[in-house]
């Protein structure tokens, strides 16, 4: 009996041990987590062909946080030690991240692709941050039918017969900024000297045709639908979403220019994933994932060797509208912001 006890406590050790062994390999096999934190725009169409590829590819469970790139920005700001691993943001919030010193400094080496970007792209880069994915620019989506006259330029938005039927973005979203430009090229002013005077008073010019101002690209696309405005200023990313609302809704980027934004990606500072999240960043500028995404996500590429068609380049910052896209001082614009939302707020919403 002795004997016996002996070889059964034998075997259920083994077993406890070969046990082990397996629990041990199930982990190791388990897909490891990478949190991701993106815009909130098509996200199936996200998942199947910019997610799911990874994920399959790298035995990795992507967990989504998504929100306007202000929303997520001041998320990470107020908590740096968050478990988001990547960000992707406008090139505002990327600004002001950076200075905050919020990413990590990435290495070239690690993420490839960044030497096939754009010339505009790398410029982005060229401070150890995060590559741009994605251009994008404004123009003018409105009513063909309801406006009562074809809108070419950026000051038709002025004309009184626009009144009470425009919206334009918010001054804390991707092209709130942009709209003092505008504002400013109005009046002919020169915004980095005055520090907006001339800006704010197109603005204030601007003001009687404006019925709303917006946040996300989704209330857009609402207002039009319920015939709640005509005409609209918005970033091309969100043209479809506004003309699968509205089929009388044409798109215009003035023969005067756009200004332009890069949609950044950085790695956190905290992130405890870095080694994955570069191959994520490097996944996301690769030539045959931004052939896809310009097709599905109207995303304008910065990859150099991606080349479009005349029906997908249609709607994007690319050729003559990327010829044509000015650019917007970030910085600038980041260290005049506080004073101008509170001039905006009694300007345009009050």
């Amino acid at each position: 009996m002795k004997k016996f006890g002996i070889v059964s406590t034998l075997i259920l050790a083994s077993g406890l041990v070969l046990g082990a062994c397996g629990s041990s390999a199930a982990k190791e096999d388990a897909p490891k987590e990478l949190v991701i934190s993106t815009f909130g725009l098509s996200e199936e169409v996200v998942k199947s062909d910019v997610f799911a590829p990874f994920e399959k590819e790298n035995n990795v469970k992507i967990v989504v946080e998504t929100g306007t790139s202000s929303e997520r920005y001041t998320k990470l700001e107020n908590n740096p030690n968050s478990n988001v691993d990547v960000i992707e943001l406008s090139q505002s919030n990327a600004a002001k991240g950076v200075e905050a010193g919020l990413f990590e400094k990435l290495d070239a080496s690690k993420v490839k692709n960044m030497d096939q970007l754009t010339d505009a792209a790398k410029e982005v880069s060229k401070d150890g941050a995060g590559p741009a994915y994605s251009m994008n620019s404004i123009g003018i989506v409105y009513n063909k039918e309801k406006a009562g006259k074809e809108i070419k330029e950026w000051s038709d938005l002025w004309d009184s017969s626009l009144k009470g039927k425009v919206s334009i973005p918010d001054i804390a979203t991707t092209y709130g900024p942009a709209m003092l430009y505008l504002a400013n090229d109005q009046q002919k002013g020169n915004l980095e000297k005055d520090k907006g005077t001339a800006a704010f008073k197109g603005l204030t010019d601007l003001a009687p045709n404006v019925v709303k101002t917006y946040g996300k690209s989704s209330d857009l696309a609402n207002m039009f639908k319920s015939g709640e405005i005509v005409a609209a200023v918005v970033g091309d990313f969100a043209v479809p979403m506004v003309t699968q609302a509205d089929a009388n809704v044409a798109y215009v980027v003035p023969k005067s220019g756009t200004y332009a934004n890069f949609n950044t990606i950085n790695v956190t500072k905290n992130s405890k994933n870095k080694e994955l999240a570069e191959k994520f960043i490097d996944w996301r500028i690769s030539q045959e994932l931004q052939e896809k995404t310009a097709k599905s996500l109207n995303e304008a590429p910065t990859n150099k060797n991606v080349t479009l068609d005349d029906e997908t380049a249609k709607d994007k910052t690319y050729g003559a509208v990327a010829e044509r896209a000015k650019v917007i001082d970030f910085d600038f614009v980041n260290a005049n912001l506080k004073n101008w939302i509170d001039k905006w707020n009694k300007t345009l919403n009050q």
